[in-house]
């Protein structure tokens, strides 16, 4: 069986059977623990960020804190998405990318001067209407698509964050609904198939799963699975949990560690690494991006299979 082949077997298998039983356990634990405040949505989750570090940033969003001071300032889901309902009923986009650019870097030191390069070129505003057109009528993989390498410097990590907060927005929009994917969650789904592969008796599953699931840029097709997988994987949280029929708290549950699937696999684990920011990642930077500190979630580099 050929790498291709084998991939389409591993999505197969991945769709087909969501979630192992310890992964079932291990997140309807944290849902009860670490999760519980966000049992009824995950509008409440914040991180924090330092207002006076995006001075000189525009446009600005009013619902976001006055851009002066070095005091830490919590910025949650929730507002970033009121920053999105704006955005429809204005027509309007940038606001709604700086708003959860902002919410995705958190406190680091040099989100402010990347988000100044995204806007720099006078296009971003008709790309992000075109990507909301296209949300609205095809869904999100064909709003992924569009954004996907249109805007210099802005990789999905960020963009998928713009996609999951306008899905919020744009309520009649054909799902499923935008979810965000950067490489903590691809990290874990490459363990998760790592370890499914192995059960299937795959050849080389952990290339293939490394491969599907890289640190790099992944297609419009990988999005839809993903999406898919998580949707999927919610569904059978609902039927055997008391879990909400919420992906995003799933996305969420993720990236916090929640379940590991396969622990030491693939170098540091989710749950053996420091407590993130929303903006943390298990992430070095770029080729290039010398002084950029190793935990940030600032997306991919690379190039990714369908």
């Amino acid at each position: 069986m050929g790498w291709r082949e084998g991939a389409g077997e591993l999505d197969a298998r991945m769709l087909e059977r969501p979630l192992f039983s310890d992964a079932v356990g291990k997140l309807g634990a944290w849902l009860a623990e670490d999760g519980a405040p966000y049992a009824d949505g995950t509008g409440a989750h914040a991180v924090r960020y330092i207002p006076g570090s995006w001075a000189g940033i525009r446009p600005w969003p009013s619902g976001l804190a006055e851009q002066v001071g070095r005091k830490p300032t919590l910025l949650s889901r929730a507002q970033v998405l009121a920053v999105a309902r704006t955005g429809v009923a204005t027509a309007s986009w940038t606001e709604t990318l700086v708003a959860s650019y902002v919410w995705g870097q958190g406190d680091n030191g040099y989100g402010a001067y990347r988000l100044g390069e995204i806007l720099r070129p006078g296009q971003v505003e008709a790309v992000l209407a075109q990507t909301i057109a296209l949300l609205a009528t095809d869904g999100a993989v064909a709003g992924y698509r569009r954004l996907s390498g249109a805007i210099a410097g802005l990789g999905p990590a960020f963009f998928t964050k713009f996609l999951y907060f306008a899905g919020g927005a744009v309520v009649d929009a054909p799902g499923p609904r935008p979810l965000i994917l950067d490489q903590r969650i691809a990290r874990v789904l490459r363990a998760y198939t790592t370890r499914l592969g192995e059960g299937i008796g795959l050849e080389e599953p952990a290339k293939l799963a490394a491969w599907l699931w890289s640190d790099g840029v992944w297609t419009p097709h990988r999005y839809d699975v993903y999406l898919r997988w998580a949707h999927g994987a919610t569904d059978q949280l609902a039927g055997s949990t008391h879990w909400p029929l919420a992906p995003d708290l799933l996305e969420l549950a993720l990236f916090s560690g929640a379940w590991n699937p396969y622990k030491g696999s693939l170098g540091p684990s989710v749950s053996d690494t420091p407590s993130p920011s929303r903006s943390a990642a298990l992430s070095g930077p770029c080729p290039g991006a010398s002084g950029i500190p190793p935990w940030t979630r600032t997306g991919p580099c690379g190039t990714a299979p369908s």
